[in-house]
């Protein structure tokens, strides 16, 4: 089977060259580009609905997360792969929150990129390494720790919440009315009882509990 992929990004020069590097694999077609989330919504409707979409996520006028919880209500069967510079724990949390199955950074080499579509496109899901050690051992850990048999103050379920966010833990502090040492204080405690060591890990455990924050846009 062949794969139709769109690639949206804003950087010309970086999605003609993605495009001509993915012309070179099996059972992978770029049927065409897009500069942002707004000229894929008018290009989308007319043409070939890809399989696959890679996303870039800092774009101006319609960005990649607002793009990719759009696609999840319109299309919720195209696979997205998150396409940026950030390899930061924020953005990675918030693309899977909008529904990405894949993230992968701009400089990879063609061989890595064409290894992540054919796993993306068979198995459904693609992240490299680093990001998969932080999101999904956590979320094997917090399938062992099931809510009830905790005792979370409401505190640390505030908290809790605002790891979901792309706030700084200064910023939790702030929001908490509390020092920044505080709100140290109720990471470690999570660290300790969900058996959890990365930020990102606990808000993918806040996230399959439902304690994430919906944030405005």
């Amino acid at each position: 089977m062949a794969y139709n992929i769109v690639i949206v990004d804003d950087h010309v020069l970086i999605a003609d060259a993605l495009a001509e590097i993915i012309s070179k694999f099996n059972n992978f077609n770029v049927v065409y580009t897009c500069a942002n989330g707004l000229d894929l919504q008018q290009k989308i409707g007319k043409t070939i609905v890809p399989e696959i979409i890679l996303l870039d996520i800092s774009m101006p006028e319609m960005d990649g997360f607002e793009t990719a919880k759009w696609l999840q209500n319109k299309y919720p069967d195209i696979l997205i792969m998150a396409l940026s510079m950030q390899n930061d724990d924020a953005s990675l949390i918030k693309m899977i929150k909008c529904g990405a199955k894949g993230y992968m950074l701009k400089n990879i080499k063609p061989a890595e990129l064409e290894q992540a579509l054919q796993q993306l496109a068979h198995k459904g899901r693609y992240f490299p390494e680093w990001a998969a050690i932080k999101v999904f051992d956590s979320l094997h850990e917090s399938d062992q720790n099931a809510t009830e048999d905790l005792k979370l103050s409401e505190r640390e379920i505030e908290f809790l919440k605002y790891t979901t966010t792309e706030m700084s833990y200064k910023q939790i502090a702030e929001k908490m009315f509390c020092s920044p040492r505080t709100v140290e204080n109720y990471r470690d405690s999570l660290f300790t009882k969900l058996e959890i060591k990365t930020r990102v890990g606990l808000a993918v455990y806040a996230v399959k509990n439902g304690f994430s924050i919906e944030e405005k846009e």
